[in-house]
């Protein structure tokens, strides 16, 4: 078998990846599922330089900009994303050798038939070795944003957003927080004893895990070292399951009690419908939809490990109305589609993606949706709003804009919410902030059908 060149890989993945067909997330799975027979160690290359190259982008563009004489953006395509992900490779990852990093470089070139740039991609990259010691940000006193920006490898216009909407501090912890990498956030099954629960932390730890109980909720743990969480103790037994901390506080919000008939309209990959019927212990039912098959067979498959039984799941688009749901949910969940700005630390792509224009059309949507749902709850029911992301336009003025429209009204979420979020939740709403809050980005709002 010919061997197999790493950076090849990343440099593919890269390339696909600047046509915006598809996900990093996605692009980077299929090629580790590609070559899922390659060592542990060449696989984890593979996935830390795609990942650091589209997280860290705007930096390492103003450090090429600095070195180069052929603007970023007016280089072919194929040696922009050579030199990113080179650049990469040179500052954040210490233990390369930067003349490994420089040859191999201009091997792919000449590879990929640039020999005539050879010359040009070997000189940039000595010139960075050499002077990544003395690389100079943007003033940080001069231009607070363009500091940011570059420092945090965010848009310029995100970063505006940020700081207008949270303040300056706030927006630099958020930054920050992107940056980190953060634990895996898992829910233990409530049910387990004491006893059982301290024997699967145990399992955790002895193979390799390190594990934090979270301050916000008793059954809430972060992980981290874990190399896959399907092979950990009481994955397949449906004892735990991976869900963010600021998710599982729609459950804990809703107030939802035993014979219950909880809706959730956008529910995949189950997260929030699942645990809505675990505090249903047995009782009422959970009807749980999303718009393709594709999706309700995540809610499937997670329902089945998890063992839970009062769930139906339908395939539904919620912008089509299904009148057998007329006022049948004691809570909805309604869980929308959303610029994503809470979760740019897992999917670091989306702040690239995401435009003012296309907030215009995401909360078009988000209307769209409500509008169609809201006749699915009972008189006296309730509606949890919620989204993963920070936009005042998608969560509190939408929240506004649903009582509005509908005649609801707030409902306090303060006894149901840990003791340090509660004296936040104002007018039965919560925004979330990484780096502020131990968790994503995330907005929930309570709201009664009067």
């Amino acid at each position: 078998m010919a061997q197999i060149n790493t950076r090849e890989i990343v440099l593919d993945i890269l390339l696909e990846l600047s046509g915006q067909t598809e996900y990093s997330n996605v692009l980077i799975g299929a090629a580790l599922n590609k070559y899922d027979y390659l060592d542990s160690k060449e696989k984890g290359f593979i996935k830390r330089v795609s990942e650091g190259t589209i997280e860290r982008r705007i930096y390492l563009d103003y450090v090429l900009d600095l070195y180069s004489k052929t603007p970023v953006m007016k280089m072919k395509p194929l040696i922009r994303e050579l030199l990113r992900m080179s650049v990469y490779q040179l500052l954040f990852m210490e233990h390369i050798p930067a003349a490994a990093v420089c040859n191999e470089a201009v091997k792919l070139a000449k590879k990929r038939r640039f020999q005539s740039l050879q010359g040009y991609v070997n000189g940039v990259l000595r010139n960075i070795a050499r002077g990544r010691e003395d690389i100079a940000l943007p003033d940080r006193e001069k231009d607070l944003g363009a500091y940011l920006s570059v420092r945090y490898s965010m848009p310029p216009w995100l970063v505006a957003h940020f700081s207008d909407c949270y303040g300056e501090g706030a927006c630099e912890k958020i930054l920050q927080a992107y940056l980190k990498r953060g634990a895996v956030s898992v829910r233990l099954d409530e049910r387990l004893s004491e006893k059982e629960r301290e024997a699967l932390l145990a399992a955790w730890e002895k193979d390799g895990a390190t594990v934090k109980k979270h301050p916000y909720l008793p059954y809430a743990y972060g992980l981290q070292g874990v190399s896959g969480i399907r092979s950990l103790a009481g994955y397949q037994e449906g004892r735990f399951t991976v869900q963010d901390v600021s998710s599982m506080l729609v459950a804990e919000a809703a107030g939802i009690c035993p014979g219950d008939t909880v809706i959730d309209v956008c529910a995949a990959p189950g997260g929030k419908a699942l645990h809505a019927a675990a505090k249903l212990n047995g009782t009422g039912e959970v009807i749980a939809c999303d718009v393709s098959s594709h999706k309700t067979d995540k809610i499937d498959e997670n329902c089945a490990r998890l063992g839970l039984e009062n769930v139906s799941i339908r395939v539904r688009d919620a912008r089509v109305r299904d009148a057998s749901l007329t006022e049948k949910a004691d809570v909805l969940l309604a869980d929308v589609p959303c610029s994503g700005f809470g979760v740019i630390g897992h999917k670091q792509d989306i702040k690239y993606r995401v435009t003012n224009e296309s907030l215009t059309e995401l909360q078009t949507l988000q209307k769209d949706i409500i509008t169609n749902v809201i006749n699915y709850i009972k008189p006296g029911g309730i509606l949890m709003y919620s989204t993963c992301t920070m936009n005042p336009g998608e969560n509190e003025e939408m929240a506004a804009w649903i009582c509005e429209t509908f005649g609801l009204e707030p409902v306090s979420m303060e006894d149901r919410l840990p003791a340090v979020l509660a004296k936040e939740a104002k007018q039965g709403m919560l925004q979330l902030l990484p780096g502020v809050h131990e968790t994503d980005g995330f907005f929930l709002a309570k709201l009664r059908k009067k």
